[in-house]
């Protein structure tokens, strides 16, 4: 199979302009989820997005070998 020689890519006014638009959104959408993250760790995101709820594992001794 041939190969084909690199094509040249020629940014233009318009492409830069739009860039540090796009970039200057991205810097303020950034410090809006900073201003409103509540400080959950990324596995409590996950449980709460699917509605898992994980229950503590009991440390009393008759708690671990059950009602005998």
């Amino acid at each position: 199979m041939l190969r084909r020689k690199p094509t040249r890519l020629e940014l233009k006014l318009d492409d830069t302009e739009e860039f540090e638009c796009v970039k200057k959104e991205l810097e303020v959408s950034s410090h809006s989820i900073m201003d409103k993250w509540d400080g959950k760790t990324r596995e409590q995101m996950i449980n709460e997005r699917i509605s898992y709820k994980p229950h503590p594992k009991p440390n009393t001794l008759p708690s671990l070998f059950g009602n005998l």
